[in-house]
């Protein structure tokens, strides 16, 4: 099993599941890399295909993707000025970790709802 047990600050920095599984399997940051598993996309087009994110909370977690080496920014010049985001090879690589666990919860979805409604009764 992996160690998950933390006790001191340094000990849940360096922890693998902490540090970089609970970034990459956030709400936003996982339908970002799925949507940009297509190809190179503007932000306004990302924030379109995703639908439900703030420009804010689009562009936190764009900035966190990248600083972790999942994504690039590239700014077009313009006018108009133009950013798009595309995955890195890091990025690909992770989202064919990413998919099965995707599947599985498509797969699993109205199990999990009805146990989910049982459970509100």
């Amino acid at each position: 099993m992996v160690k998950v047990t933390a006790h001191t600050k340094e000990e849940a920095e360096n922890c693998p599941v902490r540090s970089v599984l609970t970034k990459v399997t956030a709400k936003w940051n996982l339908l970002i890399l799925l949507t940009l598993e297509d190809g190179e996309l503007r932000f306004g087009e990302l924030k379109r295909a995703i639908g439900d994110v703030t420009q804010r909370v689009l562009t936190e977690n764009l900035r966190l993707l990248e600083r972790d080496g999942h994504l690039t920014r590239t700014v077009h010049p313009g006018p108009p000025l133009a950013v798009s985001y595309a995955l890195t090879e890091q990025g690909f690589d992770l989202l064919r970790v990413l998919k099965p666990l995707v599947g599985w919860a498509a797969q699993n979805f109205g199990d999990i709802s009805e146990a989910r409604a049982r459970a509100a009764e």
